[in-house]
């Protein structure tokens, strides 16, 4: 079938299409929360304590590595085909994971749903950009950047009240509800996008390539410093030079291959190139919220897991007022740079203030006075770089560029998490040594890890851990001041008010001439319509 431009939608064919692509999005990212919670649960069950950590990781690593490549693939056969293939994926190993009897099992039936998972959040944002024009554009990213801030803290909520009423075994079962509703509503709304292009070839050494640098990377970023991994191992060494030869070769690839998995050309233009970073290094300071604050008030506060997730609400609420009002602002103004800026800068503040004085993150009204502003500044940014990139690119390339600024969002995340947790580590192990714990093993095992200990050292023990996370929180400060002056190099573009393909792409990085204030649709004609 012939590359088409996208047809015209109407506002409740948009609604449709929002829908199904937010479900499949509310399951992939809850996924990433809600497992956590059950893990000591799955530990008991199957014993291999040290495998634990891989339940999670091996998810992260299929899931991150996939997302440019499912990108691609939307772009070669159209996002339908491959938004239900990685749903089916994802309901697969959502299954094998409910059936699982050994926890090698389970970490290899996590890769499968991470599998799929890679290509439902970026596939969920490269849809949305088929479909509305990028003014309209942030108001409907900015609600499902609402969407993300609530699976975030839903995911540890209902994994904590699955693992103590029901069973584990739920957090995998609530998948199939959600996705065979996603299938349903995507089938008939998606059915009208091009099919994608005439003779698709895919690019499969480069895939390959790309799957083998990332996970060796990953596993050395978010497994390095383990026991029987250490930094300067024979192992960790060999995986890190593995990464980084593939790599090599694979942007060897990608400038001689004809249709290649992650185009370099789109970081030449000057949005994608600055975007990208901004988003890696904002997803470091945004897991620093969304992974970190729940364990600062179950081991420092001796919150359950459900009681964690309801005193995180005002993050949630703050993160969807600033996702639905940025997108709002946008589409009204046009303009796209402030509200990045306008964001950073105040997370920074509020994470500054989290890092001077970590006592207040649990303490009521004062926890609300902070996590409710520093939600509103994460949720002004994601989004926000999303239309900005969709906004500078061909539609050719709509999916590959959208699945780049999903993979920095996921390999930003990776690595934060990583980063955060050899920094709590260097700064709590040494006091931690006199009670037998470490740093890294409270992060992996939680609260459990402190079980055992008399009344007399877990006092002192919270004591030391609340000085750790006070320096986690002064450094995610630091990163939100760098991602601050990243975007201030940000070309802002006017915002194009045509739906996309309806009007001629710029061979530079100027994708149209529209500017602000002016091509709104007229009156009668459908959303997105110019």
């Amino acid at each position: 079938m012939p590359d088409t431009a996208p047809p015209v939608f109407t506002h409740r064919e948009i609604l449709q299409v929002f829908s199904g692509v937010a479900l499949a999005m509310l399951m992939a990212a809850m996924d990433q929360t809600i497992v956590a919670t059950a893990l000591p649960t799955m530990a008991g069950a199957f014993g291999g304590l040290d495998l634990l950590p891989w339940v999670v990781t091996a998810y992260l690593l299929a899931s991150t590595a996939t997302t440019p490549i499912y990108g691609k693939l939307s772009d070669l056969y159209g996002r339908k085909r491959v938004l239900q293939t990685a749903i089916l994926l994802f309901l697969a190993g959502s299954v094998l994971c409910t059936a699982a009897q050994s926890m090698t099992q389970m970490i290899v039936f996590r890769g499968i749903q991470g599998l799929g998972g890679g290509g439902l959040m970026s596939l969920a944002f490269t849809i949305i950009g088929d479909v509305v024009a990028p003014r309209e554009r942030g108001r409907y990213q900015g609600l499902i950047g609402g969407v993300f801030a609530l699976a975030s803290v839903a995911g540890p909520l209902l994994g904590g009240v699955f693992t103590e009423t029901v069973g584990w075994h739920w957090i995998f079962l609530i998948n199939l509800p959600l996705g065979a509703a996603a299938l349903v509503m995507t089938h008939r709304a998606l059915g009208r996008l091009p099919a994608g292009r005439a003779k698709p070839r895919i690019d499969l050494l480069g895939a390959a390539l790309l799957a083998g640098a990332v996970t060796s990377l990953l596993v050395v970023a978010t497994r390095g410093g383990s026991p029987g991994f250490a930094w300067s191992s024979t192992g960790c060494l060999g995986l890190a030079g593995l990464g980084a030869v593939l790599l090599a070769i694979f942007l060897w690839h990608e400038r001689r291959t004809e249709e290649p998995i992650l185009p370099l050309h789109l970081f030449r233009l000057p949005v994608v190139a600055i975007a990208n970073p901004v988003v890696a290094v904002s997803a470091m300071v945004l897991f620093a919220g969304i992974v970190f604050l729940p364990l600062h008030l179950q081991l420092v506060r001796g919150a359950s897991a459900t009681a964690s997730g309801l005193l995180l609400l005002p993050l949630v609420l703050g993160m969807t007022l600033g996702a639905v009002g940025g997108g709002r602002l946008i589409a009204r103004s046009g303009r796209y740079k402030v509200f990045p800026l306008v964001g950073l800068a105040l997370a920074a503040a509020m994470y500054l203030v989290l890092g001077l004085l970590p006592a207040i993150a649990g303490d009521g009204l004062w926890s609300t006075l902070v996590l409710v502003p520093l939600g509103m500044g994460l949720g002004l940014v994601m989004p926000v770089m999303t239309v900005a990139v969709q906004n500078a690119v061909a539609q050719r390339d709509l999916g590959a560029a959208t699945a780049s600024v999903g993979f920095f969002r996921s390999l930003g995340g990776s690595v934060g998490v990583a980063l955060f947790g050899a920094v709590f580590n260097a700064a709590v192990s040494e006091r931690l040594e006199g009670a037998g714990l470490s740093g890294r093993a409270v992060l992996e095992h939680g609260a459990a890890a402190l079980n055992g200990l008399p009344a007399e050292a877990r006092a002192g023990v919270a004591a030391t851990l609340e000085q750790g996370f006070a320096t986690l929180f002064l450094l995610a400060a630091a990163l939100a001041v760098v991602a601050f002056a990243l975007t201030l190099f940000l070309r802002e573009l006017p915002l194009r008010s045509a739906a996309p393909g309806r009007e001629p792409q710029a061979s530079k990085d100027q994708p149209g001439t529209d500017r602000p204030g002016k091509g709104q649709p007229g009156k009668g004609q459908p959303a997105g319509a110019a």
